[in-house]
């Protein structure tokens, strides 16, 4: 694999550590690598002429709680009890509370009742950044797209937060919010997938292979995941389709190839986050659209800095 300079890189090298550091309290982290990014972005970019505006793509009611979705592979069980245990401020609340307020927010939130809920939090809690705040109900997958058509990015840029249920979010959407230049994406990215690949490609169920196929953005995905095998028989050599021996690692590297293709610059070190028994659940991505070197280096040396710090 090679990294942003055309430099080949290991997978060890682009794929930060697993999070045992944090004791297994993975929400708490993405939520503290957010908003850590959020301070800096806006601090840096105050004084500028464009107008800023964060985007989150699953609001939600501004705090965390999750119910477990229908119709999923029974994939994400942990995702949804991890995030129903109690009530903290979600990532609505922490992109408010921010000491550089950003020009406009945009909260995409597929529940009305979410959104009223949302309203009210904000009306009650953060009174004078109301009119500032734009409720989009609807799909992140049709809203989003929309979003980046209609805005004028030659004016304005934005950060966008994309912490969908499992896996939710297309690639045409990505595709999407690549296209404009003018958007860094934070995204919560589920390697769980991994248990979609079970040991023999033909047995994946085609619904599966859709939903892969989807979020890749290819089915290329079938060439990186599972390789040819010659293995002798009483019969003879037999050839089998098997999958790779470190398919997690597979996952990642596939998946920051993916976004380098439509991105101008993707970091480095994405971070794991693990459950409560230490295995991956997801990696938080980050990449940056912006054509203009100078805001690249300065979005990825932020970003790659704070995903490269532990939190004690």
């Amino acid at each position: 694999m090679k990294n942003n300079n055309g430099k080949t890189k290991s997978a060890s090298s682009i794929i930060a550590e697993p999070t045992q550091q944090f004791g297994g309290d993975w929400t708490e982290v993405k939520l503290d690598l957010l908003k850590k990014y959020l301070e800096a972005y806006t601090t840096a970019l105050k004084n500028q002429p464009f107008g800023k505006i964060y985007i989150d793509a699953f609001a939600g009611t501004g705090y965390r709680e999750m119910e477990a979705k229908e119709n999923s592979p029974g994939l994400f069980v942990e995702q949804s009890e991890a995030e129903s245990e109690g009530f903290f401020d979600g990532s609505a609340k922490l992109a408010l509370q921010i000491p550089n307020p950003f020009e406009k927010y945009i909260f995409v939130e597929k529940s009305q009742k979410n959104i009223e809920e949302l309203r009210r939090v904000i009306s009650s809690e953060f009174p004078t950044l109301l009119r500032r705040v734009e409720f989009e109900p609807g799909d992140a997958n049709q809203v989003i797209p929309e979003i980046c058509r209609k805005t004028d990015w030659r004016t304005n840029r934005a950060v966008l937060f994309l912490d969908p249920f499992g896996m939710s979010v297309d690639w045409q959407t990505m595709e999407s919010i690549a296209r404009t230049e003018a958007i860094d994406v934070w995204i919560l990215f589920p390697v769980s997938v991994n248990r979609l690949l079970i040991g023999n490609l033909e047995n994946i169920p085609q619904k599966w292979q859709d939903s892969l196929t989807r979020v890749f953005g290819t089915s290329e995905w079938r060439n990186i995941f599972y390789k040819k095998k010659i293995e002798a028989t009483l019969f003879g050599d037999e050839q089998k389709i098997v999958k790779v021996p470190d398919p997690i690692s597979a996952v990642v590297q596939f998946y920051q190839e993916q976004l380098r293709k439509i991105f101008k610059k993707v970091s480095n070190n994405p971070r794991f986050l693990c459950n409560s028994k230490n295995s991956p659940m997801f990696i938080f991505a980050f990449a940056i659209g912006n054509p203009k070197p100078a805001a690249q280096k300065l979005a990825i040396k932020i970003a790659e800095y704070i995903l490269g710090k532990v939190k004690t």
